[in-house]
């Protein structure tokens, strides 16, 4: 995610984001820098993005603007390609009922899940490639 006016995350970029509830494609533009129809496109591509529409305008709320930029850093500051950063995004979380009986498993639980979303993120490529 990003980090916002309130530090919610510090690992991503730093966007002082209005303190707004709803956002129009131009201003997400704009605080993003990109171009709408790539946000457009983006929509397409990401389920989990999903800006509500009322009478035939899109309405990005905070979350969905926080996604759209850690889809961009995803994309064009880590080099995921759009299959890898679907993958990332799609990536399961620790299970809430899951314990740990020390910080060394749940990192270990951790590093493989990640490496199942990359391996997936391959399987996709490899796919779509051959």
């Amino acid at each position: 995610m990003v980090k916002t006016k309130s530090g919610e995350n510090p690992k991503q970029l730093e966007i002082e984001l209005p303190d707004k509830k709803y956002f129009t494609i131009g201003e997400v533009s704009e605080l993003c820098d990109l171009k709408p129809h790539v946000l457009r496109y983006w929509e397409q591509v990401f389920p989990q993005l999903e800006p509500s529409k009322r009478r035939g305008r899109r309405y990005y709320q905070r979350r969905e603007l926080e996604l759209v930029l850690e889809i961009k850093t995803l994309l064009h500051d880590q080099g995921f390609t759009i299959p890898g950063a679907k993958a990332r995004l799609n990536r399961a979380e620790v299970p809430t009922d899951v314990n740990f009986d020390n910080e060394a498993d749940h990192q270990a639980y951790q590093s493989l899940l990640n490496m199942k979303s990359d391996l997936r993120a391959f399987l996709d490529h490899i796919r779509q490639t051959y």
